[in-house]
């Protein structure tokens, strides 16, 4: 295991694979989450016996959540250091699970279903800023790009929590069981993954000759600075978009294909499965291109590839073409937010740069969700999808600001 005091300049290349992988294992369990819910959102919606609008409304919970676990992760970093912080994500990630079970398939409660979501929002939030600084870290330190492949770990989640949802779905095993198996299995691993994590004092964690709760405060105000800048705020236009592709595929593709194409519960489970698996299969090919051709051209490329996706699965009518625009929208919804996190990291205050262009992002999770239900509900729910095409191309259109600026370090040997 690696010493939590061991130094950037010390670090053996054994300890920076432990730290890559424990973020590895972060992201995977984001990912599985985030699946969990989306899985089995139409069995929720008919268990609940509410409308497409009204699980817009209870998805804000979540969104609002998701906003003030954004707020609250680079106060959490500076004050508590980043292990400490994932865990207590997580865990609220886990409860809010096991509390939107009990809402939709036990007490039958909008309101629960809301407060677990807020919950679960706001763990997800907080842990987003937390595992893409740290990622971003472990990228620079190794000398070579890794946090797509990262982010593929969190699709590589949804694809096996979208497995897992269509298998439950099919056997009919009820949301409850089904969303406290997953919360378990995250509250336990996320607790054993952080300790291959290095405590590092430019956090704030705590090490025997270094106390940083003597200056947090300080910290906290020079990290609000970064806002003033405008390249960060265009970083921030990228992720909004391309956040809005990938969380309205989370959030409505199910349901869409379901009630807006006449396919099955379970081929609605599938189809969101394609789509994590487009998104899996970009990121984790993305780090040599991005290599290669750079961050602007790949931006531009994945904007092209998802605007295509979205058109084709709105207007396709047989299922190999609703499958086939997903495959498209995927694969350009993969490397948008990944990316915009590596831009934002480069810098001073990496915490509080990602934790400003995420919130940004994360503006797509709270405007989208119930925009594009009450949308749903006035013209239909692929006419609302319309939306999501208009905010990624803005997103192409920004993407010159994501350029390297800096030289990478040469890789670890």
């Amino acid at each position: 295991m690696p010493s939590p005091s061991t130094s950037p300049a010390t670090r053996s290349r054994n300890e920076l694979a432990a730290w890559r992988n424990a973020i590895f294992v972060i992201f995977t369990l984001s990912g599985l989450s985030i699946a969990t819910w989306a899985a089995r959102l139409p069995e929720i919606k008919s268990n609940l016996d509410v409308s497409t609008g009204s699980i817009g409304i209870l998805i804000l919970g979540m969104s609002a959540g998701s906003i003030l676990g954004l707020m609250a992760s680079a106060w959490l970093m500076v004050r508590f250091g980043a292990r400490a912080g994932m865990v207590f994500s997580l865990s609220c990630v886990a409860v809010g699970l096991v509390l939107i079970g009990i809402g939709a398939g036990v007490a039958f409660s909008p309101a629960l279903v809301f407060v677990g979501l807020a919950l679960f929002g706001f763990g997800n939030g907080s842990v987003d800023v937390m595992m893409n600084v740290e990622g971003a870290a472990a990228e620079t330190e190794l000398g070579k790009t890794v946090l797509p492949l990262m982010h593929a770990c969190f699709s590589l989640g949804t694809v096996i929590g979208a497995g897992i949802g269509a298998v439950a779905s099919a056997l009919e095993i009820g949301v409850v069981w089904h969303a406290s198996g997953m919360a378990a299995v995250i509250a336990i691993a996320v607790v054993i993954a952080v300790r291959f994590v290095p405590v590092r004092e430019n956090l704030g964690d705590d090490t025997p000759t270094h106390s940083h709760k003597l200056d947090w405060k300080a910290r906290l105000r020079a990290n609000l600075s970064v806002w003033a800048d405008l390249r960060l705020i265009l970083i921030g236009v990228i992720m909004l978009g391309m956040a809005f592709a990938e969380g309205s595929a989370n959030d409505w593709l199910a349901l869409a294909t379901v009630e807006g194409h006449g396919q099955s519960e379970p081929t609605g489970a599938i189809v969101f499965g394609v789509f994590v698996s487009a998104m899996t299969v970009g990121r984790v090919a993305g780090g040599p291109l991005i290599d290669r051709f750079g961050r602007v051209l790949v931006l531009q490329v994945s904007a092209v590839s998802a605007v295509i996706g979205l058109l084709v699965f709105i207007l396709g009518s047989e299922l190999w073409v609703i499958v086939l625009g997903t495959v498209f929208w995927g694969l350009g919804s993969a490397l948008g937010f990944p990316l915009g996190m590596s831009a934002a990291a480069e810098g001073k205050n990496a915490a509080a740069r990602v934790s400003a262009v995420a919130m940004i992002g994360y503006l797509a999770f709270l405007v989208g969700p119930p925009l594009i239900g009450l949308l749903g509900d006035q013209v239909g729910l692929l006419n609302a999808l319309y939306v999501v095409l208009i905010l990624v191309v803005l997103s192409g259109l920004a993407s010159p600001a994501a350029r390297e600026q800096k030289v990478r370090p040469a890789p670890t040997p």
